[in-house]
């Protein structure tokens, strides 16, 4: 029953997929960057229950840019949660915008690229992203740099903090957890770190009974002096810090 029950999953996603496709070819050349962000959140907000996830939100998101939303990497399915939570555009790597149907959707979605092996265009992304701020942006980004399995936070890199800085931006961290919700435990079924299989992780995420995705959302902060490294690893501490309180729950 549960692989029943997962193919029925799988086929329901793949059409609000198709869907969200056609709106994007279609009806977003004739829509508003107000009413593209509003599209967005709305589809993402109706993705999740088709694949089985409960979306919980605590903390509140900033309420309108300019703003920089950090937040732990876990899975592919961070980009669709936290759409849902609260619109933002990501800064991902460049071959993202090669992928199929998933290319479409990141465009559509407003995705910044990035080609993580080029210094010069990491500069170039960072003053493209500080304009986006300047005209009232609420952007993402992972400065992990990579998915880990959430027990123990990779490193954050600083580089993209640097936008913030030059723009006087704030930034708010944000924690992303995923549970059993039968269970209470964390689940690693949507986990998709170094080797894995993409098409394995969805699978056995959408094999979960009852999965909920939990967003946390901290206190928003400016940078009051700190260089990018030294405010790359307070963040870091305070979303250690939102995972821990969220785990003790």
């Amino acid at each position: 029953m549960r692989q029943i029950k997962a193919v029925w999953r799988l086929l329901r996603c793949l059409m609000h997929i198709a869907g969200g496709i056609w709106t994007i070819l279609t009806l977003f050349p004739r829509l508003g960057q107000v009413a593209r962000e509003a599209r967005v959140q709305v589809w993402a907000q109706a993705m999740l229950p088709l694949a089985g996830i409960e979306l919980v939100v605590s903390g509140t998101p900033v309420a309108s840019g300019p703003a920089l939303l950090v937040a732990n990497h876990l899975s592919w399915l961070d980009i669709v949660v936290m759409h849902a939570s609260r619109y933002c555009r990501f800064v991902s790597k460049s071959d993202i915008q090669h992928w199929p149907l998933v290319g479409i959707l990141a465009g559509g979605a407003g995705t910044l690229y990035i080609q993580r092996e080029s210094r010069r265009d990491a500069h170039r992304v960072v003053h493209h992203m500080a304009e986006r701020l300047l005209q009232g942006d609420v952007l993402a980004v992972f400065p992990e740099g990579t998915t880990g399995d959430g027990t123990r936070l990779k490193p954050f890199h600083a580089n993209l903090l640097q936008a913030a800085i030059s723009s006087n931006t704030c930034v708010q961290p944000v924690a992303l957890r995923f549970v059993d919700a039968d269970t209470g435990q964390t689940s690693f079924a949507p986990r998709y770190i170094d080797d894995d299989s993409i098409f394995v992780s969805i699978w056995e995420t959408l094999c979960v009974p009852h999965l909920r995705a939990e967003v946390i959302f901290g206190e928003a902060q400016q940078c009051e002096g700190r260089d990018r490294r030294s405010w790359a690893a307070d963040l870091q501490r305070e979303v250690e810090s939102l995972l821990g309180a969220a785990y003790s729950r």
